[in-house]
Parts: structure tokens; C-alpha cells; sequence
């Protein structure tokens, strides 16, 4: 008998857990995985459009996916108002009724599983697999009633949409990195806030080449240098009196230099509060990627040096690139 997973979800975007977790399932279950992206799901509303969220998708699987992965547009062309996943279920029951069905859920919707519409009806044709998630306790009567099958797979990652969506994780596939990026979705909301598009596209380059240049010389969390990068400058259209505020309240070492340094301060402290990123190396290093400083940290010389050299600059910075 052939094995079937459903995944379905938002997929708003998709990262690499989602990939992971659907490669171990296939590998366990010897099966074929179908993700379906639901346009209008009933707990949450996608940020990005279905047409977008789809694009990713497709991309996602063409260059980090397996012959094993495919997608149903079952409730991307659902004229409903809501997708619910019993009708889903239901329709690859009567498409494959010789197959097993499996259902792929996070660990995250265990517990919820008996609000969903007809759960009993949808754990009598597609066996629910869950994937355990650190930190997510589980309700074992829930486990117990429906079924469920816990996937032997702990290496999903830590990542969430909600996290890539923020900026806090970016624990996705180069070519969604780079949609998003040509689509400027999601962060680049609160970024383009921040950023006039000269100054935007630059730090893209930064974020991209201090990435490469992390992962090149294999510094431990080279993400975190893409993160360092896109919000290196968010301090430099602010005014200068809020940006020497700022640096009184926050950095009062520094209130007195000129005011082309004041920037980097600022940027951290706005990298805080509107990113809310706690990554003190990454806050670092915003914070001292325009004057450098005595003993920094690796992530903050590999800013310092990408904000120099990216390939925007008005000269020819590939010799310095390619050392």
C-alpha cells in the first residue's frame, strides 16, 4: 500500500524546518509528501498573498526539496472562505482510497487538534504525525484519542514563519532569502520605514556579502551576520538629534563624537526595539560598524569589513572580496 503525508498550512513562508520535518517523514514512512498552502486558513491570516506564499513554495522545493515532494492546490483554488482541513483530508480519501494517509502537524497543533472542525472525522482517514518540538509539552489524552504518531525526528530546528517574518530567524532557503528579498515582503515593511531605497539596497548587499564572508571563513552563526547587515544603517535617516538622543540614553560614552558616528548607536538601540533582536553580537556589532573598536568580536569585523567592500561601492572592492 502507498503512503501519503499531507502537509498542510500557511507556509508564510516556508523554512528549512518545514523541509526537514517533511524529508524525515517521507524517509520514515517511505512516503510520498503533498504540501498544501492553504490560501485562507481558520487560526491565522497569511501575510503574504497565496500567490507569493505559492511562488516560495514551488521554489523551495525545486532547489532544497526531494521527487518525493509536491503540491496540491486543492485549497489554493478553494473558493471558500475558510479552509478547513477535514474537507482536505476528505479529498484525498475518495482521490486515494487504496493509500495510507498520513496527516503532518507540528508539535505547536497537538494540543489544539480537538477544535479543529470534525477532528474525530479527520483522524479516521489520515492518521495524524506529529514531530516533537522542544520546549512544547503534550497533551497525552489528545495523543491517546486521535491516534497520533509521534515522528522519530528532533532536528527541526528552533526556527518559525513567525521568527523569518521578523528578522529574529532566517533559517531559510537561499532562494526564498533571496524572493523575499526581490519582493521585499515581510521585514522589509519595517526596514523600507527606516531605509531610503539607495540606502536599502546597500544594506542588502552588506547583509549578503557578510554572509558569504561569515560562511566562507565558517564563523559560527554566519546568519546572524545577514541579520547584522540589513540593519546596520536603520539609524542613519533618523535625525541627528534623535540619534544623539539615543546615544545619551543608551550609549552615554559616546554622546560627544561627531555626528557621522552617532548613526551606528542609534541603529542598535532601533534594532532592539523595533526588531527586537537580543542578540547582544549582533547589536555589537551594529553598534560599532562605522568606527570599529578594540577588540571586536568576529561578527563585528565581518560587518565592519562588508560595509567597506560591498560591490555598490564606487570602486572595485572584488580584490578585497575574493582574499
Amino acid at each position: 500500500m502507498e503512503n501519503i503525508i499531507i502537509y498542510g498550512g500557511s507556509f508564510d513562508p516556508i523554512h528549512n524546518g518545514h523541509l526537514r520535518m517533511a524529508q524525515a517523514a517521507s524517509l520514515t514512512f517511505n512516503a510520498d509528501v503533498v504540501f498544501v498552502p492553504a490560501k485562507s486558513p481558520r487560526w491565522k491570516k497569511p501575510t503574504a498573498s497565496i500567490k507569493d506564499r505559492l511562488a516560495m513554495l514551488r521554489t523551495a522545493i525545486k532547489h532544497e526539496g526531494s521527487s518525493s515532494f509536491s503540491i496540491s492546490l486543492f485549497e489554493a483554488n478553494s473558493k471558500a472562505e475558510v479552509n478547513y482541513t477535514v474537507d482536505t483530508v476528505a479529498y484525498f480519501f475518495k482521490k486515494y482510497p487504496k493509500c495510507k494517509l498520513y496527516l503532518l502537524i507540528g508539535a505547536d497543533s497537538v494540543n489544539s487538534f480537538p477544535k479543529w472542525k470534525d477532528a474525530e472525522k479527520i483522524a479516521e482517514m489520515a492518521t495524524p504525525l506529529y514531530c516533537p518540538r522542544p520546549g512544547v509539552l503534550l497533551d497525552d489524552a489528545v495523543l491517546a484519542k486521535y491516534k497520533m504518531v509521534r515522528l522519530p525526528f528532533d532536528y527541526s530546528g528552533e526556527v518559525s514563519s513567525t521568527d523569518v517574518r521578523s528578522l529574529r530567524s532566517i533559517d531559510i532557503p537561499l532562494s526564498i532569502r533571496e524572493y523575499i528579498e526581490a519582493h521585499e515582503l515581510y521585514y522589509f515593511k519595517d526596514l523600507k520605514a527606516f531605509l531610503p531605497p539607495d540606502r536599502l539596497h546597500h544594506s542588502i548587499r552588506v547583509a549578503n556579502l557578510a554572509y558569504y564572508i561569515a560562511q566562507k571563513n565558517r564563523v559560527e552563526g554566519y546568519a546572524r551576520a545577514y541579520i547584522a547587515g540589513l540593519l546596520h544603517d536603520i539609524g542613519k535617516s533618523l535625525p541627528i538629534e534623535e540619534q544623539r538622543k539615543l546615544v545619551a540614553e543608551n550609549y552615554p560614552e559616546w554622546k560627544d563624537l561627531p555626528d557621522w558616528a552617532l548613526h551606528q548607536f542609534a541603529g542598535a538601540q532601533k534594532a532592539k526595539e523595533v526588531f527586537q533582536i537580543a542578540d547582544e553580537a549582533i547589536l555589537d556589532a551594529i553598534a560599532y560598524h562605522a568606527t570599529g573598536k578594540t577588540h571586536m568580536s568576529p561578527l563585528a569585523k565581518i560587518l565592519y569589513s562588508a560595509d567597506k567592500i560591498e560591490p555598490g561601492r564606487k570602486y572595485d572592492s572584488k580584490p578585497l572580496i575574493n582574499v
